[in-house]
């Protein structure tokens, strides 16, 4: 009643000595000002609940892909597909505001990398898949091929299950690597093996530079930063309105390297690589 009250007497001022056009000019006016005012970052709220409803997107999409291998029809189109849906998904959920740097490093998408990257959450997954594109496979620890649904569905799709405590199996899923990138499918694998829980580059793992320069392969190294403000190593609550930079750093040919021999060629790789990580930190 009274927004109406208002409304009436700007429409139909009564006779008070007051210009009332005046007035609704400078509420106009005023009403620009507020607009032109830089708003204020949105606060970042942790919640268990948000990263609840993140698992709950995951398994949304290894149920069809477990049931399409069950019946013999997976497509590895269909598995894109859905894997595109759910880092969209994700990203939605958290409301992360994502700069990326040096897009231009990818080419035309018609080169398949060796794709390496820090990590430092478990959302480094997703975002790559939003930022690369869904044409992606990671290397990944055996273990999580043994959790119900989850574990068969990462099998399904592709990925690259690696046991780093049995020697010759975790050459086998590096031969396997090799051959995925051969078909024209890039494959991501986080040279440090684990998330870092300050944010800082860990060690790095040798596996992954002995597969690229025995194979002659070009790394695409690619920092995350801001990942770990939505979810930090061994975290639960997850975060929104985080700011993530990713990175692309222009690729590096491991065939030059691999003319030292193995053993240097090698470190001075891993140096490089690091270096390169490093700078987008």
């Amino acid at each position: 009643m009274a927004i109406f009250r208002v409304k009436t007497l700007l429409a139909e001022p009564p006779m008070l000595g007051v210009d009332f056009a005046d007035i609704k000019r400078a509420l106009r006016k005023n009403r620009a000002i507020l607009r032109a005012v830089p708003r204020m970052p949105a606060a970042r709220r942790k919640s268990l609940g948000l990263s609840l409803h993140n698992v709950y997107e995951t398994f949304v999409i290894c149920w069809p892909t477990v049931i399409d291998a069950f019946l013999s029809r997976v497509s590895m189109d269909e598995c894109d597909a859905r894997l595109a849906s759910w880092a969209s998904e994700i990203a939605k959920n958290a409301a992360y505001e994502l700069e990326v740097v040096g897009r231009e490093h990818l080419g035309d998408r018609g080169e398949a990398f060796l794709v390496m990257s820090n990590h430092q959450s478990l959302y480094d997954v997703p975002v790559l898949f939003d930022v690369l594109g869904a044409n992606l496979r990671m290397i990944t620890k055996s273990e999580l091929f043994t959790v119900p649904i989850f574990g068969p569905a990462l099998k399904a799709s592709g990925f690259i299950s690696i046991d780093r405590s049995n020697r010759t199996r975790a050459m086998e899923s590096l031969a396997l690597a090799k051959a995925k990138i051969a078909d024209g499918l890039n494959v991501w694998i986080a040279p440090e093996g684990t998330r870092s829980k300050t944010g800082e580059l860990l060690p790095f793992k040798k596996g992954g530079f002995s597969l690229a320069l025995e194979a002659g392969l070009r790394i695409l190294p690619v920092t995350l930063k801001g990942t770990r403000d939505i979810l930090p190593a061994k975290g639960a609550r997850s975060s929104t309105n985080a700011h993530l930079r990713v990175t692309i750093h222009e690729p590096i040919d491991a065939s030059e390297y691999a003319k030292r021999g193995m053993k240097e060629g090698r470190e001075a790789l891993m140096k490089t690589v690091r270096a390169a990580l490093e700078s987008g930190l």
